[in-house]
């Protein structure tokens, strides 16, 4: 569930930049002659096509990155309570429940300490039992790109 909420909100963010890179045709050379008509250019081929898309992909994937890393640093300090720069197992907790609390009906519920204490182990990469900013932006992002897969 939480991993539909970020996706949810990557893709409002995404989806109108993506729009704009989206394929234009070439502009055309004007003619020489007067009154003469213009020929537009071939339509871009399928490897290039594919090219696009696999850049589009590579853009939205960065951009979800980024997005996490700002909401993380947006909102750290108001979840770590004793203002010592990680977050312990109930701060975690706290905030994993309030995102599960905004999110759709039908996904994980708040309060599911077996699944807040399995996701902090995830999330725990050096096993310090705490999170600083950097694991808590690569666990959330991961799960971001899993659930776009």
């Amino acid at each position: 569930m939480l991993k539909q909420l970020f996706l949810a909100s990557a893709m409002v963010v995404a989806v109108p930049a993506l729009a704009q890179d989206g394929a234009t045709t070439k502009p055309t050379a004007p003619s020489s002659a007067p009154g003469a008509a213009s020929v537009p250019q071939e339509p871009a081929s399928a490897d290039s096509a594919q090219a696009a898309a696999a850049t589009a992909n590579a853009q939205a994937a960065a951009t979800t990155t980024d997005q996490v890393s700002t909401i993380v640093n947006a909102e750290f300090a108001s979840y770590d309570k004793d203002g010592n720069g990680t977050l312990e197992k109930a701060e975690f907790a706290a905030w994993m429940d309030a995102l599960k609390a905004k999110a759709p009906a039908g996904g994980d519920k708040p309060g599911d300490t077996k699944w807040n204490d399995a996701a902090f182990a995830q999330a725990d990469k050096d096993k310090s039992t705490s999170l600083t900013r950097e694991e808590l932006t690569g666990f959330l992002g991961a799960s971001v790109k899993s659930g776009a897969d």
